[in-house]
Order: structure tokens, then sequence, then C-alpha cells
């Protein structure tokens, strides 16, 4: 579990955004392990992120 398989989930469907819950769902991991991976992602400019409007939630997808 980690950066890598979330990366590759993003990465099989490049055109689409996903929550944080969705991802979590799919991968059948914790939702506090996405987000902290899912943060180290976006320091490093691996996936782009966009607010959805409600307070302190983001999507996400593979940056091409």
């Amino acid at each position: 579990m980690g950066q890598q398989e979330i990366y590759d989930f993003l990465k099989k469907s490049k055109e689409q955004w996903f929550t944080t819950k969705q991802i979590s769902e799919s991968l059948e991991l914790s939702r506090g392990s996405v987000t902290a991976c899912l943060k180290k992602l976006r320091k490093s400019g691996l996936v782009l992120h966009r607010p959805t409007g409600v307070t302190n939630q983001y999507e996400y997808k593979f940056k091409k």
C-alpha cells in the first residue's frame, strides 16, 4: 500500500477526477492513508487537484 498504488489507480483513468472517498473505497484503503499519500503526490507534482465546492474536499486526477 502506498503512493505507487494510488498513482497507478489514477494513471489507469487519466481523464477522470476522483475524490479521496472514491479512491479509498476502490482500493480498500483508509481515507487517512489515501489523504496522506495524495498530499505527497501533490507536492511531487504528480497529480492535479481541484476543490469540489465542499469545504476541504478535493478531487484528484493523474497529471499528464
